[in-house]
């Protein structure tokens, strides 16, 4: 290992910044975070900081074993809402994203422009995206009641959107309507490395474009789905700024059905002011994501590897 390190010592040493970088940006906080989640860390011990009591797992207890506490409140319906919001939402950018990619990836005229335009909602900030649904889903004179009850007539009477069950479909949206040009990028980018020569003997071998799609387009954008499933679903869960922003602007209460764990977990830590529990609520999420990122890795790492 030594005679390794002696070869390799310049390549090292330019890998050192970065190194250092992510131990202090990352690492040094992820265990703060951790030993805070030990901590008996209330408002009136703000000042002490990492020198709170120690509370051991009593912040653990509370959260998984205590019917009784009041950040159990609520906590299994905003598991519940996170799991079905990152599944439909991942779903929804990827379908989209797919479909805009074939799209724009044929020949036509002003195709560079329809690019473009296309990722005008990505550029859009999430809490401003947040800000313009909160008063397009407004039951009265909100413009999505307008045009389906008023315009189209779907339904017969205007629905609401922002209180009860709807509310999951009036966070699910606007986040796929922000998402999904950044799948078509990264759909588009891997549709344009696959060699036009294969169609071209599919189609001499008599393959329609329902087979040259799921036998050559499919399979060869394996590896850009599973980054996006990846990236979709870690993002999702994370999510924050639209349902924040569309419920009080960061004071309300996104209710039974809109309530995910980053807004339950904010309420919780900086409303509640109970820094503790919040650091161990972020400690068993953080552990839920490397789970999920194992299962994910163990399905598609023959498409990463190349096997």
């Amino acid at each position: 290992m030594a005679q390794a390190f002696r070869r390799n010592k310049v390549p090292y040493l330019f890998l050192l910044p970065t190194a250092l970088g992510m131990l202090l940006l990352q690492a040094l906080p992820i265990l703060q975070g951790l030993y805070l989640g030990f901590l008996r860390s209330r408002k009136e011990m703000l000042l002490a900081y990492l020198s709170a009591p120690w509370a051991g797992l009593e912040n653990f207890r509370q959260i998984l074993f205590n019917p009784a506490s009041p950040i159990r409140s609520g906590l299994w319906d905003a598991v519940r809402n996170t799991v079905l919001y990152a599944i439909l939402v991942t779903i929804g950018t990827l379908g989209t994203g797919m479909a805009m990619a074939l799209l724009v990836n044929r020949e036509f005229r002003f195709r560079s422009a329809a690019r473009t335009l296309m990722l005008f909602p990505w550029i859009v900030p999430t809490y401003v995206v947040g800000l313009l649904w909160g008063f397009l889903w407004q039951r009265d004179v909100g413009l999505v009641n307008i045009i389906l009850t008023d315009w189209l007539h779907i339904f017969s009477t205007k629905p609401t959107w922002l209180i009860g069950p709807n509310t999951l479909w009036a966070i699910v949206i606007p986040t796929i309507w922000r998402q999904w040009p950044f799948s078509m990028l990264m759909l588009l980018a891997g549709l344009q490395s696959i060699p036009k020569d294969v169609y071209e003997a599919a189609e001499i071998d008599g393959a329609n474009k329902w087979h040259s799609f799921w036998k050559i387009t499919w399979p060869l954008l394996k590896p850009v789905w599973a980054i996006l499933i990846l990236h979709g679903m870690i993002f999702n869960v994370y999510s924050f700024n639209i349902v924040i922003m569309m419920f009080g602007n960061g004071a309300g209460y996104p209710g039974k059905y809109g309530d995910l764990l980053m807004t339950d977990l904010f309420r919780n830590s900086f409303q509640m002011w109970d820094f503790g529990t919040g650091a161990a609520m972020s400690s068993l999420l953080m552990l839920a994501m490397m789970t999920l990122v194992f299962i994910w890795y163990r399905i598609f790492r023959d498409q990463l590897t190349g096997k």
